[in-house]
């Protein structure tokens, strides 16, 4: 797989950076985080819309200290990646660009159990894969991810109507960043990002919308275990809808926690360290 990287060491990390090639040919941005230690897992992030990997820094943090080597990518149409904000051709483009990705970890971390978690929109594509490709991985995480959104339906139908004439057109999701965090200074950082967007295309409307439907159509699939990490007070991804899919799977090994009081972002909400402390517990008991 052709790709190109350079490495750097801060303090007691190790920190990589470079580009993948993903679905059509694009050159995607990916990072890695390791520890001067041995790696004993490799946790994989996948992010939500608007955003990019690097609004993990809690989480990697504290994976780092725990031993885990992390990678996260930048979503086409997001970040370092290129791609108009906020659009593809088709949700297997995210498939594809994440079967890469895999493909190139499996490739430098040979024999290491591989977990996945996907936060928000990065949580449905996340299952989506999970749900078809299974096998490699000892687990999925997911934080809050979006199934039923808070979104104006309005704009949801103007998507649905305008994806097959227009399908580049593009609307502000109206998703601010103040419903991501009950942190002011995390409000404050986000607000001033400039890797951030809040552009939502009419193609990706009714692509994601065809993928919650196909998700919710086929929860029986999922055969590894399962952690869900909800915000009780989520006004994007709504916590219901978490809940719902939770009810529906069959597979034993499944495990879903709400948050009463916090927000879209729980990695970067007050309550945070309550959050990764039930993130690593549940990594700890998925490797013995």
């Amino acid at each position: 797989m052709n790709r190109i990287s350079q490495s750097s060491t801060t303090g007691l990390v190790l920190h990589q950076e470079g580009q993948f090639v993903g679905a059509g040919g694009f050159n995607l941005y990916y990072q890695s985080w390791h520890p001067h230690s041995t790696t004993k897992a490799i946790v994989i992030i996948v992010h939500g819309l608007g955003v990019h990997s690097d609004i993990f820094e809690n989480i990697v943090e504290f994976l780092i200290a725990h031993d885990y080597g992390v990678y996260g990518f930048d979503l086409r149409g997001h970040g370092r990646s290129p791609g108009q904000r906020g659009y593809i051709n088709s949700w297997s483009e995210f498939r594809e660009d994440l079967q890469a990705l895999l493909q190139l970890v499996t490739q430098k971390e040979s024999n290491l159990p591989l977990f996945l978690l996907g936060q928000s929109l990065g949580g449905t594509i996340a299952l989506d894969y999970t749900l078809r490709f299974q096998a490699q991985l000892q687990g999925l995480i997911l934080l809050s991810p979006a199934l039923k959104v808070g979104i104006s339906p309005l704009k949801i139908k103007i998507g649905l109507i305008l994806s097959k004439l227009l399908p580049r057109f593009a609307l502000n999701t109206g998703i601010g960043e103040i419903t991501s965090s009950r942190d002011p200074e995390y409000v404050k950082t986000l607000g001033q990002d400039p890797l951030r967007h809040t552009k939502g295309t009419a193609r990706l409307a009714t692509e994601f919308m065809q993928t919650v439907t196909w998700i919710t159509d086929h929860p029986q699939m999922l055969q590894v275990p399962l952690l869900i990490l909800q915000g009780g007070a989520d006004q994007i991804s709504l916590p219901e809808s978490s809940r719902l899919l939770f009810e529906k799977i069959s597979f034993a090994d499944k495990e879903r926690l709400e948050y009463p009081e916090s927000y879209h972002e729980l990695h970067n909400d007050l309550n945070y360290q309550e959050v990764l402390v039930d993130l690593g517990d549940w990594l700890e008991k998925h490797l013995k």
